[in-house]
């Protein structure tokens, strides 16, 4: 008994740190040489080093706990090294994200504190990538990028909230923090502490109506496509067409459970249509084929 309640107990606390953000509050930092590094977290610090200078450095007091992560782009020879932190590892030639962190959920949102400042005219941002490992390929399932604006000289909250792109659940998170944007300029920071995810978007496994029916008529339509619909349509339902290649041809916010689309424009062939929630998640999809 109680060998089956230790791993009860393990397997839900292992659950529970596998869903989190490695080093979310920047309390544990490993020394490497001269400066210090932000554990589970790829900076630039290891290119600039050789210069004496960092773009990511342990500050303190954090909000809240001991520390925080303070990125500020920096002036090494003639250029601007932009102050970018990975939740994984960073490729410092390209400057993007090559890895991230075991992730299973899918949050509304990424919350945190944070302060910033620009010194020219490019922005940094805070972004966040779900994604999902699929026959060979890497499809993203949601992303969140909060540009920052302006300038916030003392701590303060921020919610940076996900648009959905499909109801799967991902198996890998990726979180991008840069003091600047693409032309950054010397001293551009961002301040960081407490990263957090907050509330719950349902998957494709809670919301697919097993019960519902649509259907489109005529097909093949010429001009105008009909479509009856046997669901009650919720705020933000949405009807997403492509060709087959894809391509977003339209895209329609659904009120009422009959309606048409005007096809007029719509090169002859075939295409799919697919109806979502506002998070995303699919309820059901069909083709049509457009014959002028």
């Amino acid at each position: 008994m109680k060998k089956l309640l230790f791993l009860i107990l393990f397997t839900f606390f292992g659950q529970f740190c596998f869903s989190q953000i490695p080093n979310a509050g920047f309390e544990s930092w490993t020394n490497v040489d001269t400066y210090d590094n932000p554990d589970s977290w790829g900076t630039m610090n290891n290119t600039t080093a050789p210069f004496a200078i960092f773009t990511a450095n342990k500050a303190t007091p954090g909000n809240p706990g001991s520390y925080y992560l303070k990125l500020t782009s920096r002036t090494v020879n003639s250029a601007v090294v932009n102050g970018i932190a990975v939740s994984g590892v960073i490729d410092t030639i390209t400057l993007q994200p090559k890895s991230g962190f075991p992730f299973t959920q899918r949050p509304q949102s990424l919350t945190g504190n944070w302060q910033h400042m620009i010194y020219g005219t490019s922005h940094g941002s805070i972004a966040v990538y779900l994604t999902k490992w699929n026959s060979g390929s890497r499809d993203t399932v949601a992303k969140a990028i909060l540009a920052l604006s302006g300038m916030v000289m003392s701590w303060a909250a921020f919610t940076d909230n996900f648009t959905y792109q499909s109801g799967e659940y991902p198996d890998t998170c990726v979180i991008v923090l840069k003091a600047s944007g693409a032309t950054p300029a010397n001293q551009d920071y961002l301040w960081v502490d407490n990263l957090a995810f907050s509330g719950s978007v349902a998957g494709i496994n809670e919301n697919l109506d097993q019960g519902l029916t649509l259907k489109s008529y005529p097909n093949p339509a010429n001009n105008l496509i009909a479509f009856a619909y046997s669901k009650t349509f919720l705020p933000g339902d949405r009807m997403l067409v492509t060709d087959m290649l894809g391509n977003v041809i339209l895209e329609k916010v659904i009120k009422e459970n009959s309606f048409t689309i005007n096809t007029s424009t719509f090169a002859n062939g075939n295409y799919i249509y697919k109806l979502t929630n506002r998070f995303g998640v699919q309820y059901t999809d069909g083709r049509f084929t457009i014959q002028h």
